[in-house]
C-alpha cells in the first residue's frame, strides 16, 4: 500500500515477506466537475439518507492524467459519483466501499504538488457458485485543487484519518460493555505450528495473513513452535506486556496449550484480559469456524475461512468467552475453551491422526472408518442442568472442594463452586442419566465440532452453557451416518432421533466404568478416567467479529 511503510513483520525462522497485489483498475469516469469542497467541511445532509461528513472532486487514482470523479464520505460508507452528481441528488452513487469492510487508509504525496489518499477494503464477493468471499480491494484517489503541495497534503490526510476514524468498528453497547477494539499501531505475538493439519500454516501464514496484518498496521512476531507443550512454556513465562494479542495460527490444539499455559502464571487473572485471537491453520478448526459463524458469515472452509478470521483480526473487535475448568481423578485440573469428548466422536478425533496430510478430510475418513467397528462405552453421566437466571442451586461452599495439586492454595484459581470432588456422590438436584451404555458423550461449549459441523448451532462464546450431547446405545451405523450427515447443516436434533439427546448444563460428571476407551479435550487425547466439569463465564477475551 502506499504512504507511510507497513510495521515491520519479524519471523523466527520462515520465508520472506509477501505483498498483496493491488486491486482492479480503478473506474473510468469522464468530467468535468463542480469545485470541491474543502477538506474537513460539513455538508448538509442526504435527503433520505445518511448525513454527508465530507465531499470532494479527486482524481480517479494516482496518475495526472486520471479522469475526476466526486467523493461522498458518510458514517458508513465512501461513495463514488459520476460527473455531475451530488450530495443532495436523489440518485445513489455509481460505486460505494462500505467503512466495515475497510482494514487501512493512508495519505502521501504525489507528483506536480498533488497528493494521494487510498483505502483497502474486503468485501464479499459472491462466486457463480458456493459461499462469497472476502476479496482485497484497494482504490487511490488524487488531491490536486489545493492552492499547494502542502495544501492537499493536508486535504488528503484529513480524509485518510477521517476514513480509519470511521472504520473502527463500533463497541456494542449490549452485555455490560464486555466488548473492546485492539489498539492501532497492534502488536501481535503470532504461535505458529508449521505441522498442523496438512503442513502448510507457516505457507499460508505468508501468502494471506501477512500481508493483510501489514495493511492493517499489526506489527506480527512469529514465534514457530517446534515440539509439543512449546507454546505452553512460550505464554506461561513470557512478557506479555510487549503485546497487545496473542494470535494462534494452528488447530485447536495449539489454542488449548495457550490457554493453559496462561492459567499456570502466576499473575493469571491480568493475563486472561490480554485478547486471544484464533486464525486457523489446523485440520478440525472449530473455533475458527465457531468465530465466523458468530459473525453472520456464510459457512466457508480453508483460505476463504482464513481470509474471513484474518479479516476479523484487522477490525479488532474483542470480547469475553467463557472457558470450562475439567478436574480428573488423577488430580489434573484443565482449561477447556471447545469441547470435551468420550466415545465415538474422540475415537474418530484421534484415530484418524494417522491421515493428518488430508486436512479436513480425515475426519470424513475416520468417521467411516469407526463406524465399520462401532463401539459401545459404559459409564453414569451426571448433570446439573441450566436454570433460569435468578433461580439457581445452592453452590457448593468452596471449603468442600480440594484444589487440585499444583495449583496453590485456596482463590488462587477460580473455584469449581458447583463440584464436589469426584469420590463423592453428585449433589442432590444433579440429574443422573439412567442409561449407563453409550456410544458417545460430548460436552462442546462453541458452535461448530470442526468446520464442517455445526453441533450446537445456539452456541455463543459467552452464554454461560454447556451444550451437553450424548448417543445412548441401541443405534444402527445408518442413523448414526444420517445424524453426522445432518451436523453439517446444524439440523441433527431435527431428525428426532430417540437415541441423540441434548441437553444445556452448567457442569457434568462422567464416570467410566472401564479404563477402555479415548477421552479427548479440545481436540487433545486425555486418559480414560472420571471427569468433571464446570463453566466459567467470561473468564478471557478472544477477537469476534462484530
Amino acid at each position: 500500500m502506499n504512504g507511510a511503510a507497513p510495521p515491520a513483520i519479524a519471523v523466527r525462522r520462515g520465508g520472506r515477506q509477501q505483498r498483496a497485489a493491488a486491486g482492479g483498475a480503478p473506474r473510468r469516469v469522464p468530467f468535468p466537475f463542480p469545485a470541491p469542497m474543502a477538506a474537513g467541511r460539513r455538508a448538509p445532509p442526504e435527503p433520505g439518507g445518511a448525513p454527508v461528513l465530507l465531499q470532494g472532486v479527486f482524481g480517479v487514482g494516482p496518475g495526472p492524467g486520471a479522469a475526476s470523479c466526486s467523493l461522498v464520505l458518510t458514517a458508513r460508507e465512501l461513495q463514488v459519483r459520476r460527473p455531475g452528481g451530488s450530495a443532495g441528488g436523489s440518485a445513489g452513487p455509481d460505486a460505494a466501499f462500505r467503512l466495515a469492510d475497510c482494514v487501512s487508509s493512508a495519505a502521501f504525496p504525489s507528483a506536480a504538488a498533488a497528493a494521494c489518499f487510498s483505502l483497502v477494503c474486503y468485501p464479499f464477493r459472491g462466486p457463480r457458485w458456493g459461499s462469497p468471499a472476502r476479496q482485497r480491494l484497494e482504490r487511490t484517489f488524487r488531491v490536486y485543487r489545493g492552492p499547494d503541495a502542502e495544501g492537499n497534503l493536508r486535504i488528503a490526510q484529513a480524509w485518510s484519518r477521517r476514513i480509519r476514524e470511521l472504520s473502527v468498528p463500533a463497541v456494542p453497547v449490549q452485555d455490560g460493555g464486555t466488548y473492546g477494539v485492539l489498539p492501532r499501531p497492534c502488536r501481535a505475538l503470532v504461535l505458529l505450528n508449521p505441522q498442523s493439519g496438512a503442513g502448510r500454516a507457516l505457507e499460508d501464514f505468508q501468502a494471506v495473513v501477512q500481508p493483510m496484518l501489514a495493511e492493517a498496521e499489526v506489527a506480527a512476531s512469529v514465534f514457530i513452535t517446534e515440539r509439543p507443550h512449546h507454546a505452553h512454556e512460550k505464554v506461561r513465562d513470557e512478557d506479555l506486556s510487549q503485546w497487545d494479542t496473542l494470535v494462534v495460527m494452528s488447530g485447536d490444539g495449539l489454542l488449548y496449550e495457550v490457554v493453559n499455559g496462561l492459567m499456570e502464571r502466576p499473575d493469571w487473572d491480568e493475563a486472561m484480559k490480554k485478547p486471544l485471537c484464533i486464525l486457523p491453520g489446523g485440520s478440525g478448526n472449530a473455533l475458527a469456524a465457531s468465530i465466523n459463524y458468530y459473525a453472520g458469515n456464510d459457512h466457508v472452509a480453508k483460505k476463504k475461512l482464513l481470509t474471513n478470521c484474518t479479516f476479523i483480526l484487522c477490525k479488532g473487535l474483542h470480547t469475553q468467552m467463557d472457558l470450562v475448568s475439567l478436574s480428573t481423578a488423577s488430580g489434573k485440573r484443565l482449561f477447556s475453551f471447545l469441547g470435551f469428548g468420550w466415545g465415538f466422536i474422540s475415537d474418530v478425533d484421534i484415530d484418524s491422526e494417522k491421515y493428518r496430510w488430508l486436512g479436513n478430510a480425515r475426519f470424513t475418513l475416520g468417521t467411516l472408518q469407526c463406524l465399520a467397528k462401532l463401539r459401545v462405552y459404559q459409564g453414569r453421566l451426571s448433570y446439573l442442568p441450566l436454570v433460569p437466571p435468578g433461580d439457581p442451586p445452592e453452590p457448593v461452599p468452596n471449603s468442600r472442594i480440594p484444589l487440585p495439586a499444583g495449583t496453590g492454595g485456596a482463590g488462587s484459581l477460580p473455584p469449581d463452586s458447583l463440584l464436589v470432588p469426584l469420590g463423592q456422590p453428585v449433589p442432590a438436584h444433579w440429574t443422573v442419566v439412567p442409561e449407563e451404555e453409550f456410544v458417545t458423550v460430548y460436552a462442546i461449549y462453541q458452535s461448530h465440532l470442526g468446520t464442517n459441523l455445526l453441533m450446537a448451532p445456539a452456541a455463543r462464546l459467552h452464554d454461560g452453557c454447556i451444550h451437553l450431547f450424548y448417543l445412548k446405545a441401541g443405534i444402527g451405523r445408518a442413523a448414526l451416518l444420517r445424524i453426522f450427515l445432518a451436523m453439517a447443516r446444524g439440523t441433527h436434533l431435527d431428525l428426532n432421533c430417540p437415541h441423540l439427546c441434548y441437553v444445556p448444563v452448567r457442569a457434568f460428571r462422567l464416570e467410566p466404568r472401564t479404563a477402555a476407551g479415548i477421552m479427548t479435550v479440545d481436540g487433545e487425547a486425555l486418559a480414560s478416567e472420571p471427569v468433571q466439569g464446570q463453566v466459567h463465564g467470561r473468564l478471557c477475551r478472544v477477537v469476534c467479529g462484530s
